[in-house]
């Protein structure tokens, strides 16, 4: 009866695929806003660190938006000498009519690098709507309209898009992209069907300034890790919704190896197993790769390997349809035998977040303590 466990927990890891897949078919994916009468003023807060290929064209997005109401952009920089000063030059010469700066945030008020920017542009900001976003987040032109449309309803506080990984050019790449653009976006939509959302999603968040102010400001992320995740719950105590927005942004990376992906996995294993360490726990039982192929090991059966059989091309069916639906499109179709791959590597990361709390975040080790608090490693 040794093949009892494997195979309870076989059946409830295709359940959870099954359900987590049919999230996605439910949600309005990419619908748009008709109207445009709905235009608060909003400030869009930058922070920046560096430049590469993608860069430009990234900025340049949020500079030619087809927004009605008054946008004010600051993009952060901590260092004049940044490389990302003369592409932010160029760009700002190119639109004079925008109500735009390029802002040195020289003073470091926590450990958490960008937040210790944003905490620093909130006071230059001019209107009650924040949108928060990454560097690498190429926006389409009806994003802050379909963001603002959302805060129609007094009770929304913060707003999130759904992200895709766009261009990967590394196998390494490709393996993250799809577990960002086949798996992540329904595990979002099935967390949210459990309960209402108490994280935000870091690529760009916009978050009423009221709210902001209730929270205690921006200030109070500077200590986190996961900083998007700390906006969300702490916006969520306020008794302010965080709701999702049906329009899709594109994060455009640098080609990255597998030593960067196997970081970033492993610093974002040890965050969430940081701030939900139950939930975290529990997760393993939902890989659906795992369960069938250590049935399959343990029994050794016909019955089993068609059942690991079974497991694996509903795992491709479902990653396909996820990530035809996100991206609109069937480009990386040819990745998928990536998946399999991507859950073993995520069972790996997920073992290893409970062995230890140390990470690796633009080059500096940290520990991630209790909550996702940072405190920088003495013994670099």
């Amino acid at each position: 009866m040794i093949w009892l466990p494997p195979a309870l927990l076989t059946g409830i890891s295709l359940l959870l695929m099954l359900w987590q897949w049919l999230e996605g078919r439910l949600f309005p994916l990419h619908r748009r806003v008709r109207g445009r009468d709905y235009a608060p003023g909003l400030t869009l807060l930058k922070p920046l660190k560096g430049s590469d290929a993608a860069t430009e064209a990234c900025l340049r997005s949020w500079l030619t938006q087809n927004y009605a109401g008054p946008v004010q952009v600051l993009f952060a920089v901590s260092s004049a000498d940044d490389p990302v000063c003369t592409v932010v030059q160029r760009l700002l010469a190119r639109h004079p009519e925008l109500e735009a700066r390029l802002v040195v945030c020289g003073e470091r008020v926590g450990p958490n690098a960008k937040a210790s920017k944003l905490a620093q542009l909130e006071p230059l900001a001019q209107h009650d709507l924040l949108v928060i976003s990454d560097a690498d987040v190429k926006a389409p032109p009806d994003l802050l309209t379909n963001l603002a449309a959302a805060f129609q309803e007094q009770t929304v506080g913060l707003v999130n898009p759904f992200y895709r990984l766009g261009e990967p050019t590394t196998v390494a790449m490709h393996c993250e992209a799809l577990a960002v653009n086949s798996d992540f976006w329904t595990s979002v939509l099935q967390a949210r069907r459990l309960s209402p959302l108490r994280f935000a999603l870091g690529a760009t968040m916009a978050v009423r300034r009221e709210t902001v102010r209730q929270m205690g400001g921006l200030r109070v992320l500077t200590d986190y890790l996961a900083d998007d995740y700390e906006l969300g719950r702490r916006v969520a105590a306020t008794g302010a919704r965080v709701m999702l927005c049906p329009v899709v942004v594109d994060c455009l990376n640098a080609p990255e190896g597998w030593r960067h992906v196997w970081k970033h996995q492993l610093r974002w294993a040890r965050t969430i197993r940081a701030c939900q360490p139950l939930a975290y726990a529990a997760s393993i039982v939902s890989n659906p790769t795992l369960w069938p192929l250590l049935l399959w090991a343990v029994a050794r059966t016909p019955l089993a390997a068609q059942i690991l059989g079974v497991c694996l091309l509903v795992r491709f069916l479902t990653a396909l349809d996820n990530q035809r639906r996100l991206c609109q499109s069937l480009v990386h179709w040819k990745w998928l035998w990536l998946a399999p791959v991507k859950d073993l590597l995520q069972a790996a990361w997920w073992g290893l977040a409970f062995l230890g709390n140390r990470v690796e975040w633009r080059g500096t080790r940290f520990r991630v303590t209790r909550q996702g608090r940072l405190e920088t490693a003495t013994d670099q």
